[in-house]
């Protein structure tokens, strides 16, 4: 990706890479911004545990899942035999990673309080191989490539690397393999496929019609299944949808009182458990005040 200054009279100047030196240095700016990065929580740094030690231990609190990050500079890694050891070592001393929380952010975390099935292993390099792509380019593994570039000026460039629409399974090449095959049927990658089965056709299309909406409120927005709900993301969750047998319950990621809301069509869930993020929902059975809903929506972004 080329990054340009605009400057007087319609030019441009190029802005050129100031590649990172170290790992550390690129450990150090997602550990101070993973909150605004990741939207994680970070646990600790340099986390020790059985003769292996992990980069970055964070927590996701909308999953309530441990995240594991590890930072590479050098291309030659196997990021999937390493990202499954990494889950193999969380799964079999999850009391560890229960004690190593609850000392160093003073919570009282019990094992049932963690979703184990959503633990995964990022990757942060300044660049990933071909090989390394296509090697977690799948549907369901709970490894994540992200890149990141450090520009003149202290201009930053974070990607995740997006896996393709066409992506199969993993567990048949797992299966193979008691001690991947036994990763692979603890953690769970969910798809929108799994929310959307079993739904009736006309809930499949009113499901399509408000997510063609809601990615064309402005570029990049990730679509990302989670257990209960599907999320809709840039930067941080803007909406999530969770598919009913007869319609669509949407969450828009707004504290209570941060909302404009005219028509006052949502409802307020702040004192009331709920799946999806944010204050605000509304069940829909149509698209009647799609507009209306996604001015709403854009008032996240």
């Amino acid at each position: 990706m080329n990054l340009y200054n605009l400057v007087k009279n319609s030019s441009i100047k190029h802005i050129k890479e100031k590649p990172f030196k170290l790992e550390r240095d690129i450990q150090n700016v997602f550990e101070y911004n993973l909150k605004d990065i990741m939207g994680l929580t970070l646990v600790k740094s340099e986390f020790s545990i059985k003769n292996k030690r992990i980069d970055t231990l964070a927590y996701d609190n909308q999953s309530n899942a441990f995240i594991i990050i590890e930072y590479k500079r050098s291309k030659n890694i196997s990021v999937v035999d390493q990202g499954f050891t990494y889950l193999s070592l969380m799964l079999e001393n999850k009391a560890d990673f229960i004690i190593e929380y609850n000392e160093t952010l003073k919570q009282n975390l019990k094992r049932t309080d963690v979703d184990w099935s959503q633990t995964r292993v990022v990757f942060v390099s300044t660049s990933f191989t071909e090989n390394q792509k296509t090697a977690t380019n799948f549907k369901d593994i709970a490894i994540e490539l992200w890149e990141v570039k450090r520009y003149e000026n202290n201009v930053l460039s974070i990607n995740a690397v997006k896996k393709s629409k066409s992506a199969e399974s993993i567990k048949p090449i797992t299966s193979s393999n008691t001690k991947l095959a036994s990763v692979t049927k603890e953690i769970k990658v969910y798809t929108e496929e799994e929310h959307l089965n079993n739904k009736p056709e006309e809930i499949i299309e009113l499901y399509d019609a408000y997510k063609e909406a809601i990615l064309n409120l402005t570029d990049d927005i990730e679509v990302r299944a989670n257990k209960l709900y599907i999320a809709f993301k840039k930067e941080k969750n803007l909406s999530d949808i969770v598919i009913l047998k007869k319609g669509l319950k949407i969450f828009i990621n707004l504290t209570k009182g941060n909302l404009d809301d005219p028509k006052g069509i949502m409802r307020d869930v702040s004192d009331t458990g709920h799946w999806g993020n944010g204050d605000y929902e509304v069940v829909v059975q149509d698209t009647k005040n799609l507009e209306y809903i996604m001015s709403l929506i854009k008032q996240t972004i």
